[in-house]
């Protein structure tokens, strides 16, 4: 008896310890596909997610962006500097040659103060790289008033790019007044289509930081407003300073914006990940480069999702600067809004081949 006890009693033991073995797999299956069905829970609702902040349509920044070009229309030429390589750069005489003789539509530009508070058209704070001399002293606008710097010739510097000749090195005061040498005020270039070019576009970019940059914006606004009412929704304002965005944004929400580099990069890295109801953007033009680079790494930022997002939201989608005909044509295959170049005579005739 003792020893079948013990038989018994062992073979109990067995039976438990195979039954809790048994049990603990079956727990640790059960746990498992528990997991496995949270996680893919999480997914289901994730994927879900996403699909419904696609399709539902973003907000729109603007009802009516006259910067986006007719769905069947072939993008339009911005002349980057007026086409500073076709003509001297910021000069009255390129952007009559641009607007007159290549038909573009959008007029580009950058804006700095004088000392006496007069805005005028220049890409550097000096004027040295297209009016003075080599060696010479350093012209810069914030420096000088305006009756200063408008004795300097801005077509000095220009090299014609066919003979390598400098044309207007040599003309008198009453030639440059006459072609449209001088710097240029900015109110003095919208008088000059105003009449006969209502439907013409502007881009300007403020460059001067701080409190300089802010009477910058307030000259602009109040000289739309109160001069050309017309071209108030024709002109779009950009500034790499993110003082002076915060001022347009507050102070001056009736001028359009174009998006500055955080508020692009933020567009884009939404658009990028699909999460494009999150990308907060207000401004009503993104300019942006065809690629970009961050440590190391090159982004695309031709990619046709970036352009039907910024679309639903009445985003125009503007590339800068593109001087090579086969970007032009890639460009213009990609459906983009505009593209700015230096050279509008190449762009027209690349444009020309589609039409």
């Amino acid at each position: 008896m003792g020893e079948e006890k013990q038989v018994m009693t062992g073979t109990e033991t067995a039976a438990e310890t195979a039954l809790e073995t048994v049990s603990e797999t079956g727990g640790k299956k059960k746990k498992k596909h528990k997991g496995r069905k949270i996680f893919l829970c999480i997914l289901a609702v994730l994927a879900v997610f996403l699909i419904v902040i696609n399709v539902i349509p973003p907000k729109k920044v603007i009802e009516n962006n006259p910067f986006i070009k007719a769905e069947d229309a072939l993008p339009m030429i911005a002349a980057h500097r007026g086409g500073g390589g076709s003509n001297p750069e910021n000069t009255m005489l390129a952007y009559r040659k641009a607007v007159n003789e290549y038909g573009i539509q959008i007029c580009e530009t950058d804006l700095w103060m004088t000392a006496d508070g007069h805005l005028v058209y220049s890409h550097d704070s000096s004027i040295n790289r297209m009016a003075c001399p080599e060696g010479a002293e350093t012209v810069t606008i914030g420096e000088h008033t305006l009756a200063e710097l408008r004795a300097y010739n801005m077509g000095y510097n220009f090299q014609d790019p066919a003979t390598g000749a400098y044309p207007y090195r040599n003309a008198t005061e009453a030639e440059q007044e006459a072609l449209g040498l001088k710097i240029l005020e900015f109110h003095e270039l919208l008088e000059e289509f105003y009449a006969t070019r209502k439907d013409l576009l502007f881009i300007v970019e403020i460059k001067d930081p701080g409190e300089t940059g802010c009477r910058s914006a307030e000259i602009i606004d109040r000289t739309l407003t109160e001069r050309f009412p017309d071209y108030k929704n024709n002109l779009v304002v950009g500034t790499f300073h993110p003082e002076i965005e915060e001022d347009l944004r507050e102070n001056h929400p009736t001028l359009l914006r174009g998006a500055s580099t955080s508020g692009a990069a933020k567009f884009i890295l939404t658009q990028l990940l699909r999460v494009n109801l999150f990308s907060g953007a207000d401004f009503e033009c993104l300019q942006i480069p065809m690629e970009y680079k961050v440590k190391g790494i090159t982004l695309d930022l031709t990619w046709n999702t970036y352009i039907a997002r910024a679309h639903r939201m009445n985003i125009a989608v503007q590339f800068w600067t593109i001087n090579d005909a086969d970007d032009m044509r890639f460009l213009i295959e990609r459906g983009v809004d505009a593209i700015m170049t230096d050279d509008p005579l190449l762009l027209k005739q690349v444009l020309d081949e589609y039409r």
